[in-house]
Formats: structure tokens, sequence, C-alpha cells
């Protein structure tokens, strides 16, 4: 994401001092295995959403120490020269598998699952978790936003409230989970994401009345264009904008007061003068819970800006990145886990499935230490992303919007609800012979 050859040091010092004590002990080519997973759910969440796949895997790729890196970490005494040694050749090499990127996820859900040595997991850490962290709250937050518009399109529109790459990452999540444009041209560069954008207060400021400010921007950009309408008097602008552009005007939109009430005015008044297919959008401050309000209003689209960018009230996902199992000395891989008292970890080798009804609903996760035996309809949850070093995971933005699209609509309907509630399915964690009639079809 950032600007720079290598990403190598977007990571945290603790984990190249566990690198320099693990090389000194001895134990740092052991066998390794960890686990990326979050204990519960923002509060009321229902669901997660998986982002943030792609970047990780990009960043990976360019997860070297090259010269600069090497000679950072030597002038502040970071590392000893056996350290810095190692990580002048440091490529992982390892094998990574994940939740699908756009699936959704829930309270244990392996999102990812890290083998390698030691010394080559762990260094990757911060890296796994500052991107997903991120990524996963902001789509977790549109995903909510875009079932609340009911299929109305959202423009994300967060760049101005978020730090200058953050607004990249942030306008990426959001189309994976629903929204139609962004307003991030880097984004568009870097993605392909749609990006669209007409004017702010400024431009109807700079001219000197309303009427040259919408002649200006119509003779520009076409009667299709989308007019700032509550500069000044709104109703006054709604009849200076379709006089100006004629009925076949685009779209007029609303950024301050009472958007229900003034959804409903604007829409009589571009009816009553002739301008039908002229469409309504609103701005200014919106949430999931403000989009769901303006379901029963004429509003035909959503911009949102510092809400979705921030997770609307969780800008972290809570993910956590776990050692579950490391060989021992003589080679065998043997469970670990954390005991510690509210940040317990479950030890092993994680492997996911999706319990699915015969009209195609999900009902549960099943995450099991070993294979977990399902129905031919269930869903096997994690994906090769990395094997023996070789990125086999890279996938377009696309992809990971069908599927969300997809996933999303396996999920039983209360899912969508906004008003606070437990994971919409029951995460179970079963050994090699769950039950069979915990999920019994009906």
């Amino acid at each position: 994401m950032l600007p720079l050859v290598s990403t190598a040091l977007l990571t945290d010092h603790y984990e190249l001092t566990m690198a320099r004590s693990a090389l000194h002990a001895g134990t740092a080519s052991r066998r390794s295995i960890f686990e990326m997973f979050g204990r519960r759910l923002p509060e009321g969440r229902r669901y997660g959403v998986v982002a943030g796949t792609g970047r990780f895997l990009e960043a990976l790729a360019d997860f070297t120490f090259g010269p600069e890196e090497i000679d950072h970490l030597a002038q502040h005494r970071v590392v000893d020269d056996a350290t810095l040694d190692y990580l002048r050749e440091y490529r992982f090499g390892g094998s990574i598998w994940g939740y699908a990127e756009g699936d959704v996820y829930f309270p244990g859900s392996p999102l990812l699952i890290v083998e390698g040595t030691f010394i080559e997991c762990v260094i990757l850490e911060t890296l796994a978790l500052s991107i997903f962290n991120h990524d996963c709250a902001v789509a977790s937050a549109a995903s909510r936003m875009t079932s609340a518009a009911g299929g109305r399109p959202c423009i994300e529109m967060g760049s101005r409230r978020t730090h200058e790459w953050s607004a990249v990452a942030s306008a990426r999540a959001a189309y994976l989970a629903g929204f139609a444009t962004t307003s991030n041209l880097e984004a568009g560069r870097r993605y392909g994401i749609p990006t669209a954008g007409t004017s702010a207060h400024s431009f109807t400021l700079l001219h000197d009345s309303e009427e040259d400010a919408f002649r200006a921007q119509v003779e520009s950009l076409g009667r299709e264009t989308t007019l700032l309408v509550d500069t000044y008097d709104v109703a006054d602008a709604v009849e200076r904008a379709v006089t100006i552009a004629g009925t076949n005007l685009g779209a007029v939109r609303l950024d301050s007061g009472d958007l229900v009430a003034q959804a409903h005015e604007v829409r009589a008044q571009l009816d009553a003068l002739g301008a039908t297919s002229t469409r309504i959008v609103v701005t200014s401050d919106l949430d999931e819970y403000a989009i769901a309000a303006l379901a029963a209003a004429p509003v035909d689209g959503y911009g949102v800006g510092t809400s979705l960018v921030t997770g609307s009230g969780a800008p972290t996902a809570g993910l956590v990145y776990k050692l579950v199992s490391r060989a021992d000395d003589s080679g065998t891989l043997i469970d670990v886990a954390k005991a510690s008292k509210d940040k317990a970890s479950i030890g092993g080798r994680k492997y996911a499935r999706r319990a699915i009804d015969e009209n195609g609903i999900a009902r549960g996760e099943l995450i099991g230490i070993g294979e977990v035996p399902g129905a031919a309809e269930d869903l096997d949850l994690l994906v090769p992303l990395v094997q023996d070093g070789a990125i086999v995971g890279i996938e377009p933005v696309d992809a990971a919007r069908d599927r969300h699209r997809e996933r999303l609509a396996q999920l039983p309907r209360r899912a969508t609800r906004l008003s606070k509630g437990e994971p919409v399915i029951p995460t179970v964690f079963v050994d090699e012979h769950p039950d069979p009639t915990l999920f019994a079809r009906r």
C-alpha cells in the first residue's frame, strides 16, 4: 500500500527481538503454526467480513530486508549481527491458508493459518494484524450499510476523514462489501474501483451566484451531473437546477438538515417540475442507522464517509495472531495455547466448515483440530493463499465482492438486523467426530 520498496519494517520492534532470541536459543527453525482469529465480534454485531487478504498477499511479496532496512536496524542496534545475516536472506517459505476474502466470519473463525519455521512466521504478525484488523472493520461496517440501503447504491467518500493510505484501503474494503463507487482516485487506479464525484459547497461559493455555479457545472459535466442544492435555500436551488439543466438533470445532493423531510419535499418539487427521473443523493455523516431511517424516504443513493472509514463504532476487528502448534526437540508437532485469564486460546491446527441446510442457509461454524467432517453441501472455509513460499491466492477485488454477496445471502435473514444481537450462527469447536445431530437438517 505505501510507496515503499520493502514492507519489512511495517512491523513491531518486538517481532525482531523474538527472532533474535530464538536464533540465539536454537529454536528459530522449529516448525510452527500460527493462527489469526477474533475471540469475539464487536458488541452487538452478528457477523464479520473478511477483507485485506489481497493487500496482505501484496505486502508479503515485498516483505524483504534490503540494504536500507538492514542499515536502519544495524544503526539503531535493533538486532545483532547474526539476526541481520538471517534477515538479509529472509523470504517467507512457508504456507498460508485462510478464509477467502469477502467471506463472513464469527468468533473463533481461523481467518489465517500460517505454517513455517517460528522465525519466518512470527515476524509476519504485525503485518497481518495491521492489514486485517483495519480492512475487516471497514468491510464489516460497509456490509451493514449496504444491507440497510436495500439495493440503493452507496458511495464511499471518507478519504478526508482518515490517513491518506488508509483511505485507499478503506475504499477497497467498502467496495468488496457492496459499495458501488469511491471518491478516491488512487483506489480507482490500484483496484479498478469505479470512481465518482461532482462538487462541494466551495464551488458554489466561488461563483457570484448559485445560478452561475450550476450553469458552469452543467456546461462542463453535462446534464447527468449531480448538483449540490443546500448551500443556500434548497427549494430555490432545486428550481434553478431544473431550469438550467432541464428535466433530464442527473441528480441533486442534500448534505444537511432533516434529510427525511427534505427528501420528500425535494422529490415532490422535482416531480412537479417534470424532473421525474432526477435522482436524490444524500450525504451528511451517515451511518447504517441513518441509512435505515431513510429507507422510506425517496432517496436514490447514499454518500458515506467518516462512519465508514472508522468502522462505524468498531475501528478494529479485534483480531489476534497466536502460536497454536510447534515442533518439539524430536520434530513432532505439539499443540500449544495461552491459558491467560480472558485471553485463552485453543491449541492445534484448525480446520473450518460451515454447515449449510437443505435450503442453502448457514446453520453453524464448525471448527476442529483435524479434518472436520460434514455434508456435501457444507462449505470448506480455508483456501490456500501461499504454498511453500509461492503466493497462489491473489484474485481481483471483484471476485471478493461477488463472494461476499453470495455468502451474505446464505446467512439467516436476521443477520442484517441492526439491533444488537449475538452472532447469527454459532461457532462450535468439535473433535474429529462431532455430534451428528448438532446441526440436524430439517
